[in-house]
């Protein structure tokens, strides 16, 4: 069961191609008689304005797969202070990450994963490396609803797996409801997910429940708590 699930963990890993710049303080700054972008609007209906506020992040990241149950990765953040701590198997790991040494390179590439799961819609103005598409009215993959998209593309150097896309559906409300993600920006998808059983974190709203086709696999989140500057 241990290998299956570690296994699968490293399946995930295949899209930690993210930009490693600093997302301590980055907010949008809009001029009233300027059209806000797509990524922008996606990135402020999932509550981006509240996170100038965030002081912590705190989130296990796990894969549920038919009857087993994913032990996960356990982590606390400051981003403002770039200070990561990680729990897995009974295994500690803290570190900053402007400070890295080469033992925690495994442990950051694990936690870029992670972290761009739980808040893909920051990253879409976080990660200013990558390129977006125009927006089109196309199906989704899982649900076989007409959905807005784009599509999200890393360069091909720089990041951990550099080069690769995603496809991102979401509805009206900019709200994300499923993606593909594609490896290397091949043209067939690597893996499609929902993102679903949304949950409201002091104003950042996060997709606890991702699942694959038939629901017999399910990459979530559990513990999930984002604590804001002004909370005692």
């Amino acid at each position: 069961m241990k290998s299956l699930y570690i296994g699968l963990i490293c399946l995930l890993l295949v899209s930690a191609c993210k930009s490693d710049k600093s997302e301590t303080s980055e907010t949008i700054v809009t001029d009233e008689s300027k059209e806000l972008t797509v990524a922008e609007k996606i990135a402020n209906a999932h509550g981006f304005e509240n996170w100038k506020n965030v002081k912590e992040v705190k989130f296990t990241f796990k894969v549920d797969r038919d009857t087993i149950m994913g032990k996960g990765r356990s982590w606390i953040w400051n981003p403002k202070d770039d200070k990561v701590q990680m729990e897995s198997d009974e295994t500690t790991v803290a570190y900053v990450k402007n400070k890295m040494d080469s033992t925690q390179i495994e442990t950051d590439r694990a936690f870029i994963n992670d972290k761009f799961w739980l808040l893909v819609p920051f990253q879409l103005v976080w990660d200013t490396s990558a390129s977006i598409s125009e927006a089109k009215n196309v199906e989704a993959p899982i649900s076989k609803t007409k959905m807005n998209m784009i599509t999200l593309t890393y360069p091909e150097e720089g990041g951990y797996t550099p080069g690769d896309a995603y496809d991102i559906f979401y509805d009206n409300d900019y709200m994300i409801k499923e993606w593909i993600f594609r490896q290397g920006n091949a043209e067939k998808p690597t893996m499609a997910t929902t993102f679903e059983n949304y949950k409201d974190y002091n104003g950042i709203k996060i997709a606890t429940d991702h699942k694959m086709e038939g629901g017999n696999w399910n990459l979530n989140f559990t513990d999930v708590s984002i604590t804001l500057d002004d909370e005692k």
